[in-house]
């Protein structure tokens, strides 16, 4: 176990590292998406269908492989950031454009009207009130990509899942696995129960 624990704090940090990139370049995407500029929504489109229909584990190889055959050596952790970004961003700039368009377009235009700004309506009327609305389903996409950081060890970064895997080659059966789904619930569970009430806070508020 404290084997694989070492290796779960390189998967948590993988993940929190990931996260932060993740929510900013996702909210990037999701304004892009509802821009009034066509050419920005059409490029927002694209790369998210084009990412959403791609397999996590295809990124990985071609950012790791193929970044490093064009001459740009990456090391796994900062290829490992750099794939689950891409993908996750995708989905995540859904939820943040789902959250603004749920608001009442009427705030935008009072805003308006107020001389607001289309950015600083953006920034102090409308993300507040979006972002509040999407943590639970953010939280949800976070504990997906806690378990998500597994597939990085198809380029050998040493997290928990790798460790588990060196460990049951070397004692030739699967309970070092059995320790790596430990490892994981210790985390996730906690993580879902505070995302449940995360949810009940929210809807008592609403």
């Amino acid at each position: 176990m404290p084997y694989l624990l070492k290796g779960l704090l390189m998967t948590i940090r993988l993940a929190l590292v990931s996260e932060a990139c993740i929510l900013a370049f996702g909210l990037i995407v999701a304004l892009l998406r509802i821009s009034r500029i066509r050419i920005f929504r059409a490029a927002a489109a694209v790369y998210i269908d084009v990412i959403r229909g791609m397999p996590l584990i295809l990124q990985i190889v071609i950012i790791y492989f193929g970044l490093g055959h064009l001459g740009i050596g990456l090391s796994k952790f900062a290829a490992g950031v750099l794939a689950l970004t891409i993908c996750y961003a995708a989905y995540e700039a859904e939820i943040f454009r789902a959250g603004i368009l749920s608001i009442h377009k009427g705030q935008m235009e009072a805003a308006r009207s107020l001389g607001m700004g289309y950015f600083k309506a953006m920034r102090y009327i409308i993300l507040p009130q979006a972002i509040r609305r999407v943590i639970p389903p953010l939280s949800n996409e976070f504990i997906a990509l806690l378990k998500d950081t597994s597939l990085v060890s198809v380029i050998a970064l040493s997290e928990v899942f790798q460790r588990g895997r060196e460990l049951m080659g070397t004692k030739a059966n699967v309970t070092p696995l059995v320790g790596v789904a430990i490892c994981y619930l210790i985390v996730t569970i906690p993580l879902m129960r505070l995302v449940q009430r995360t949810e009940k806070w929210l809807s008592r508020g609403d």
